[in-house]
């Protein structure tokens, strides 16, 4: 149970870090260490540290967002199968009967929520590194280019997936 509440925090720092990136520098070194215990020493900061920070913090803030959106969606069509789309069971997954059909949504929205879990878990630890990199005296060079694709990657998702609704 430690360890769901452990990861809980992550992906609660992920999804927060949007509205984190664009505060100012204190709340950004004083969130972490409050809800991870992840300290961020300052060096010193300059204006093109704090914009990209803010601009790489956001980008990923976003990708988590959206990545949460899916999961609502997808535990909601799932568990509500047959209000939302049951008007083809013959053809879904676990058909051709309703109540087949609605397991097998059912059992996919509600078994993937660890999954999402974990994602924006990462997500959160991507947001610490790359606030321990730009703001901090330390820190891991992989966050600035993970932020990088997780910015080029998640436009077309997000415009994809548009697309299909």
């Amino acid at each position: 149970m430690k360890s769901v509440r452990y990861l809980s925090r992550w992906a609660a720092y992920g999804l927060a870090a949007l509205p984190i990136s664009l505060a100012r520098v204190p709340v950004r070194l004083r969130v972490p260490r409050r809800l991870l215990g992840a300290r961020i020493t300052p060096r010193g900061l300059s204006w093109t540290r704090v914009r990209l920070h803010s601009t790489l913090g956001a980008a990923a803030g976003l990708v988590a967002w959206f990545a949460a959106l899916l999961a609502t969606i997808a535990l909601v069509r799932g568990v509500a199968y047959p209000l939302v789309a049951a008007h083809d069971h013959e053809n879904s997954w676990g058909g051709p009967t309703l109540g087949g059909a609605w397991a097998v949504h059912a059992a996919l929205g509600i078994g993937l929520l660890p999954l999402w879990g974990v994602l924006l878990a990462g997500l959160g630890a991507v947001q610490v590194g790359l606030a321990n990199r730009l703001l901090g005296r330390t820190g891991p060079w992989w966050p600035v280019p993970v932020s990088l694709a997780l910015a080029a990657g998640g436009v077309p998702l997000f415009v994809s997936w548009l697309h299909q609704i």
